[in-house]
């Protein structure tokens, strides 16, 4: 079920701030079916947004619109992800602006290697280290191994990039939110190379039941996507299958990775219920159980949203 309406901040043509709709020559358009979906019906349990960048995207909406948004399908607040230095330092600044929000910050892995050819990987490191030391960034991420965008060139910096972001986590005490794209068996040889900080979190995760077990061994938190919903993504609903519920997390990446039905359109905080409806329906869970299940987990890692 959901509502007839698209929440008014994201009613495009409705945005003052919204600015021109791309023409057919701008690039990237077309690339998504237009406009966002319908908000979907409430949660009965509020839960959190593991991971979303809401400096992303090309339909600009104010930082407490959005989670207003979110907040009227029952999402409790959500991680702002910083993945370089620009949107690390947004991150630190909307982390003061909404008590919704908390963050966390790093280099993108996809970013490390430009960095480190032109010199400025470590000066950037370092910012992260200070940016993470504001109280309401909870982790250190988005950070990893991709494989998928960077080529065998590129390894030897993501690794570096890697290490050095674990070392901040443990140093500081937060959690690690990973990015693992084509790189499973990597990514885990380089946490149990330098020791993980006490929570990891592999956000949208993308791996098999084997990694699964891995995490689960691991007490590694697993953090499902709208990719979960995808018809293709049966390796997927097998990971679920066999998590531990303990260690399980849910996240939109928006404006990244919608969920089906509405795949193709960008999205958002709110749209996070139609993943979690999935993750009931595939682990026989009831809404209201499930719901406070990831409550709980979400806040295991970062704790209160209001401390």
């Amino acid at each position: 079920m959901c509502s007839l309406d698209v929440p008014r901040p994201y009613r495009r043509d409705e945005s003052p701030e919204a600015g021109p709709k791309p023409d057919a020559g701008t690039p990237g358009a077309g690339t998504r079916r237009p406009g966002f979906a319908p908000a979907p019906a409430p949660l009965p349990v509020p839960v959190y947004d593991n991971h979303t960048h809401f400096d992303f995207g090309d339909s600009p909406v104010a930082l407490r619109d959005a989670l207003d948004a979110a907040e009227a399908v029952g999402i409790a607040g959500a991680v702002q992800v910083g993945c370089d230095l620009e949107s690390s330092r947004f991150t630190a600044e909307a982390v003061d602006l909404d008590p919704r929000v908390l963050g966390a910050v790093a280099i993108h892995p996809n970013d490390a290697p430009p960095l480190a050819g032109s010199g400025g990987l470590d000066e950037a490191l370092a910012e992260i280290d200070a940016l993470a030391a504001h109280p309401r960034i909870r982790a250190i991420g988005e950070t990893g191994l991709d494989y998928f965008r960077t080529g065998p060139d590129g390894i030897a910096d993501q690794k570096y990039s890697f290490r050095r972001h674990i070392d901040i986590a443990k140093r500081r005490g937060l959690a690690l939110q990973i990015h693992d794209r084509d790189a499973h068996g990597d990514v885990v040889d380089v946490l149990r190379e330098e020791g993980p900080p006490s929570c990891v979190v592999f956000h949208c995760f993308s791996g098999d039941a084997e990694l699964a077990r891995i995490c689960n061994e691991n007490g590694w938190y697993m953090s499902f996507s709208g990719t979960l919903t995808f018809k293709n993504a049966k390796s997927l609903r097998e990971a679920l299958a066999v998590a531990d519920p303990a260690l399980l997390m849910v996240e939109t990446d928006a404006p990244f990775l919608t969920p089906h039905p509405h795949r193709g359109r960008p999205n958002a905080s709110y749209m996070l219920p139609y993943t979690v409806q999935s993750m009931a329906q595939l682990t026989g869970r009831g809404l209201d159980a499930l719901g406070e299940l990831l409550r709980a987990n979400t806040e295991a890692v970062y704790g209160s949203w209001t401390a």
